[in-house]
């Protein structure tokens, strides 16, 4: 998603958690021509977060587009999972898109004009299985996206979600190792294949542009047909 907003011409703020993968991710943005800002920012972290979003206005004088994107997943059976894992996935996944959400709308308001991007799951619609924290945490962004999205539509921020399937990502490592759950998985998916990263950079690109001024609190869904299965 970068990547691609920077081919449409951003210039991107790349944040993660660790430094891990950044210099990669920034390398690829300048490679277009635009500003690529280095940041190692844990979101579950308030004051990160809110020195992430003054790093972004000072470095680039404004914040015109938050990708929402940081996201955890652990995985238990209901009647085991603890409380640590439970509080952990819900500060990570919901709590810190709030708060990010709270902190760049404020400029955005000001300013009159934002695009903001949650990045939801299906499972924003199902409930999966022995994730309980994750469904919980995603079927809260889609509804956070629709509860921003009725304040701030009329004045000049759009505020919408991708809900991505099943991801060629970290988070998936434990289910595509699995045979079973993932010829399962794969079964179902009509496009026959898991989504990778690159799948959802021109969904970030078309949320993030002109293109989509028209749309406020709508969960994007892109997911090889999974949910019309």
């Amino acid at each position: 998603m970068a990547i691609g907003l920077a081919q449409a011409g951003a210039n991107v703020v790349v944040n993660g958690s660790t430094g891990e993968g950044i210099e990669d991710v920034c390398r690829a943005v300048a490679a277009y021509g635009v500003k690529a800002v280095r940041a190692v920012a844990d979101v579950s972290d308030p004051a990160a977060c809110t020195e992430l979003i003054e790093l972004t206005v000072s470095q680039l004088g404004s914040i015109d587009i938050l990708i929402n994107n940081a996201g955890i997943i652990r995985r238990s059976p209901a009647a085991e999972y603890s409380a640590e894992d439970w509080a952990r996935v819900m500060e990570v996944n919901i709590n810190a898109v709030f708060r990010l959400s709270q902190l760049a709308g404020r400029r955005m308001l000001v300013q009159g004009r934002g695009k903001i991007v949650n990045i939801a799951s299906v499972l924003s619609f199902q409930g999966g299985v022995f994730v309980p924290a994750y469904a919980a945490s995603k079927g809260a962004v889609a509804q956070l996206t629709k509860a921003l999205a009725n304040e701030w539509a009329a004045k000049g921020i759009n505020v919408n979600a991708i809900a991505p399937g099943y991801m060629e990502t970290d988070n998936t490592r434990a289910l595509r190792a699995d045979p079973v759950r993932s010829r399962q998985i794969m079964e179902r998916i009509p496009a026959g294949r898991w989504g990778t990263p690159e799948d959802l950079a021109a969904a970030a690109v078309f949320l993030a542009s002109p293109a989509s001024d028209y749309m406020h609190g709508h969960v994007l869904v892109v997911d090889g047909g999974w949910m019309a299965r």
